[in-house]
């Protein structure tokens, strides 16, 4: 599925979140072009992201791009996103901002894929009818299909 996308978004980690950047990098060295999430009222934009880019902080003390160009939602291919936790039937929880699953209540989504260590897997979440559930979740032992 890597292979298939060119417009890919990541996150920068953050406390113990699992870390993004060898895929960052690979995302570069593939020539594919990468974005990060921005924080726009109570929802999430993504603006490209190169090695030179203009940082600054949000008010969660995590780094943003600045100066770059923003992709509309619909045109990104491949999200990936943090979590606190998942479970087997591809439901996220997050860190209780809402901001993805604002973001990704669309029709015509991207491929949604989880970026989590094994331990944070859990048998089941409870679930809102705002929840926007994973379509796989990739952990340092392997990809969890749902």
């Amino acid at each position: 599925m890597f292979k298939e996308n060119n417009k890919i978004a990541c996150y920068l980690a953050q406390a113990s979140e699992f870390d993004c950047a060898p895929m960052i990098e690979m995302i570069w060295q593939a020539g594919k072009q990468c974005y990060l999430p921005v924080l726009h009222n109570d929802h999430l934009v993504f603006k490209e992201y190169f090695r030179d880019t203009i940082m600054q902080l949000n008010r969660y003390g995590i780094p943003e791009p600045q100066q770059t160009s923003t992709i509309p939602i619909e045109q990104l291919e491949m999200v990936l996103m943090p979590l606190v936790g998942f479970d087997l039937n591809g439901n996220r929880l997050g860190m209780g901002g809402g901001y993805y699953d604002k973001t990704f209540a669309i029709v015509n989504k991207p491929l949604l894929m989880g970026v989590a260590y094994e331990c944070q897997r859990i048998e089941s979440l409870p679930v809102d009818h705002w929840d926007v559930p994973l379509n796989l979740v990739l952990t340092e032992t392997g990809l969890w299909p749902f």
